[in-house]
């Protein structure tokens, strides 16, 4: 199971939020190349960013720094998300050097588009699901959907998308812990891998996680955390890389 470093970009900078809102922002570096190069040096083997203005604003806002990290660090993987929402904006993140790219409410609202991007682009593309007691978040979590998670991961499989980044609402950037049971029982229900997200707050929760990763969980993104120092990602990665051994 990976650990995968989080860099939330507003405004440039890398920020984290607290459960999606803009105005809860806490600032960790105004120089989100040197914090990728931080984590490429402490054994990063991905790297997790998201464009919180593009998420908002419906296109691209912070592209020019994601190339800028992806230049920097030509030999890590990074997946982006964030205002991701027609076939243009996805070959230019590809082009610019990332590897996957999330796409998040447009996979909702339109799920055809999904099938036609895994078509154009196999092997790029992961679904990001939000979700709050079993049901589908959208729009920077502001609306909650009548869509069920289970069935939503279901179709996105059948599409042919490479992986689910899969996040309790309630536990993003609260630093309670991750909902470790929802996130093995939505791995148990599809064949692809899920990627836990939110809620991951200290080296047991890496260990929870990695005790049941061979469910089907691959990664496991973490922010808040790592920068607070509630976590140490070396000793994280370290500790998923041995109970995989076992």
């Amino acid at each position: 199971m990976l650990v995968i470093p989080a860099i939330d970009l507003k405004d440039g900078k890398c920020v984290r939020l607290r459960q999606g809102r803009m105005e809860e922002e806490t600032v960790f570096s105004d120089n989100p190349v040197e914090v990728a190069r931080r984590w490429v040096d402490a054994g990063a083997r991905r790297l997790h960013m998201v464009d919180l203005n593009g998420a908002f604003a419906g296109k691209p806002v912070n592209a020019d720094v994601i190339k800028s990290v992806a230049e920097a660090c030509p030999e890590l993987p990074i997946q982006v998300g964030g205002g991701i929402r027609d076939e243009e904006t996805v070959q230019a993140y590809l082009d610019a050097g990332v590897q996957y790219v999330i796409i998040g409410t447009r996979a909702v609202s339109t799920p055809h588009f999904i099938n036609d991007l895994c078509v154009e682009f196999p092997g790029h593309i992961i679904v990001g699901l939000d979700a709050k007691d079993g049901k589908v978040a959208v729009d920077g979590w502001s609306k909650l959907s009548k869509h069920d998670v289970f069935d939503m991961a279901k179709h996105f499989e059948q599409d042919g998308v490479e992986a689910i980044v899969y996040t309790d609402i309630s536990r993003d950037g609260m630093m309670n812990g991750v909902n470790v049971e929802s996130t093995m029982k939505l791995a148990q229900h599809v064949k692809i891998p899920v990627i836990a997200s939110g809620g991951i707050t200290s080296i047991d929760d890496i260990r929870a996680l990695s005790e049941v990763a061979s469910e089907g969980i691959s990664g496991a993104i973490t922010g808040r955390a790592i920068y607070e120092g509630t976590l140490d990602f070396a000793e994280a990665q370290k500790l998923a890389d041995e109970l995989a051994k076992d």
